[in-house]
């Protein structure tokens, strides 16, 4: 094994994250050398509606999936937030290297953080998670769906939006860190499933990348990651669905915090979970278990079937 093809998206992020990914499997590996194989996937080219209106799971890996089965790439990169959790037969995310800020950064004409902003302020984004949370808080706010990169979105700043939305770990990567005007805490706002985590997808039958990918493990980021998915498979939640979750390690306790909300913010359902890191998964489920009871089951079933 001296080459490897790396299915990604054609965005400047997504491009930065496979670049990254092939870096440091060269650190591994002098001998190694690599290549991008860009591919648009069906949420690249929809971009004059809302995700949640496209509907479907794999929105943003189906294409790079088939790539991957078919042997026209060899590993694939992900934004885990993006990734569903059932995966096709015969891969599997076999690395999730470590974790970038999972939080969500806002940019503002203010300048200032949200609360700084007027009444009937226009906030860009396209995500039911931020949606849900926001009108909760910030009711008079007017929620504007904004698509494409990172770029795109912050030049609607001022002429359609007078906020725009981010995944920081996005801006961290950019290097656009210094155009945010508040990077929102995890108390403030709950953050997609997995957000900030990268996940390597391989065949199951690659033993040498396999044995090759599987150093670029990060072991918090694996716990956390696991019980922060598993939240999201009991829900049966994909992407684009009111639905956030956040772990976080301290020795060997992990703290899980999930929640689902009626998408204008009337209610949003949250609890939490703490227990040994080991029974990430079942602590997972467990929350959801909690959450659905709570009421969780009928906002999904009513949103699904809108969808």
């Amino acid at each position: 094994m001296t080459h490897i093809r790396i299915a990604t998206r054609k965005s400047p992020l997504a491009l930065w994250q496979a670049e990254h990914v092939s870096a440091e499997l060269k650190k591994l590996d002098k001998n190694l050398t690599t290549e991008l194989v860009k591919i648009v996937t069906k949420g690249d080219k929809i971009l004059d509606v809302p995700l949640a209106k496209v509907g479907g799971k794999g929105l943003f890996t189906k294409e790079i999936d088939e790539a991957l089965l078919d042997g026209r790439a060899d590993i694939a990169v992900h934004s885990m937030k993006d990734v569903p959790t059932q995966l096709p037969e015969g891969t599997n995310i076999r690395a999730l290297p470590k974790r970038e800020d999972p939080k969500d950064a806002i940019a503002t004409i203010t300048g200032g953080d949200m609360d700084t902003l007027p009444e009937g302020a226009r906030v860009g984004t396209s995500s039911l998670r931020r949606i849900a949370q926001l009108q909760a808080k910030y009711p008079s706010f007017k929620f504007i769906s904004i698509r494409g990169n990172i770029q795109t979105r912050l030049s609607k700043l001022g002429a359609e939006v007078d906020a725009v939305i981010l995944a920081a770990a996005g801006v961290h990567r950019m290097g656009m860190a210094d155009q945010m005007h508040q990077f929102i805490d995890t108390d403030i706002m709950l953050p997609a499933v997995a957000q900030g985590t990268l996940g390597i997808q391989t065949r199951d039958t690659d033993a040498e990348i396999n044995a090759l990918v599987d150093q670029l493990n990060d072991s918090e980021t694996v716990i956390r990651t696991r019980a922060e998915r598993a939240f999201l498979a009991r829900l049966e939640g994909g992407c684009q669905v009111p639905i956030a979750a956040y772990a976080t390690l301290e020795g060997e306790t992990l703290h899980l915090k999930g929640l689902v909300g009626e998408v204008d913010g009337s209610v949003v359902l949250q609890s939490e979970i703490t227990g040994p890191a080991i029974d990430a998964e079942k602590m997972g489920i467990a929350l959801a278990d909690e959450l659905l009871d709570a009421g969780a089951r009928s906002i999904l079933e009513k949103l699904y079937a809108t969808q």
